[in-house]
């Protein structure tokens, strides 16, 4: 894959549902969390002594780690480029929200999702754009061999499928 296909995908890429996740994450806490948050610890301040008063004192720190969330999610969506998987370019390659299905040497099998970095999650077979694995993968077509340098060691994948959202069949 040239540097031009590359540079295609914008900084910091999202699929549509990766924002709608992150949005729901944000309202969430705006809309539920903050408010009974502030109404524990109005509550609690109104019980006299703050300094020993646990509710109080547990409700204010929850209170910051709500607003660093609610700051931390902002800056992600304001920063987030929403891209359509497989909308452009060669579908046939492994670009942008493909789901690939790639074995190893000893033919162990594994379909990840190339998402975004917020939308990662490796335990349901999400791996974000910049990972090592996802790098490796960009640009590749079916039969094509990888090599990756993981914290384990060094491993060759060879893609065996590609496939895009609203596709029937996986890409051969």
């Amino acid at each position: 894959m040239s540097d031009d296909e590359r540079a295609r995908v914008p900084g910091n890429p999202i699929t549509p549902e990766g924002l709608a996740r992150l949005r729901a994450r944000y309202d969430a806490l705006l809309g539920d969390e903050r408010p009974r948050m502030v109404e524990i610890v109005s509550w609690a301040a109104g019980n006299g002594d703050r300094s020993e008063n646990g509710d109080y004192i547990y409700g204010r720190k929850r209170l910051r780690e709500i607003d660093r969330e609610l700051a931390h999610l902002a800056r992600r969506m304001k920063a987030a480029r929403v891209v359509e998987p497989g909308k452009a370019g060669d579908r046939s390659r492994a670009l942008f929200g493909a789901t690939v299905t790639i074995a190893d040497e000893d033919d162990l099998q594994r379909t990840v999702a190339l998402v975004g970095d917020d939308e990662a999650d490796a335990g349901a077979g999400r791996i974000g754009w910049s990972a090592p694995l996802a790098r490796a993968l960009r640009g590749a077509a079916v039969g094509d061999l990888r090599r990756v340098v993981l914290p384990g060691g060094e491993k060759e994948w060879e893609v065996l499928s590609i496939s895009y959202p609203g596709e029937n069949a996986p890409g051969t």
